[in-house]
């Protein structure tokens, strides 16, 4: 058996290790790593376009229509994204969207929730 907790939601424990969070693979929950290294998420600071810090697990609305590359879809003004991901990179926010799916954003064209 894995070293990996039991998912808190509905107790599987067939959880997996995904960077610095634990995904339940039955009700796709996702939860912080007890053990992970606090200077990593300090290193750099995410603001979003007034200025506020985001964190892991924020939701968010996005202020500006966004054209979704390689697709003819948009993605409105006033969408929300809830439990958001911060990653490094130009899009440092990772993403699920409803009728769109996986998503990675810019900080800047977002405003917290």
């Amino acid at each position: 058996m894995s070293d990996f907790p039991k998912c808190p939601v509905c107790g599987s424990e067939y959880t997996y290790e995904d960077g610095p969070l634990y995904v339940c693979p039955e009700c796709h929950h996702e939860w912080p790593r007890q053990h992970a290294a606090v200077n990593e998420v300090q290193e750099k600071i995410v603001r979003d376009a007034h200025g506020n810090v985001l964190v892991d697990g924020d939701a968010v609305t996005v202020i500006k229509d966004l054209k979704v590359k390689g697709s003819s879809m948009v993605v409105k003004v006033g969408t929300k994204v809830r439990n958001i991901r911060l990653v490094e990179g130009d899009h440092d926010i990772d993403c699920k969207i409803d009728g769109i799916g996986a998503m990675k954003l810019k900080s800047e064209f977002v405003k917290k929730v």
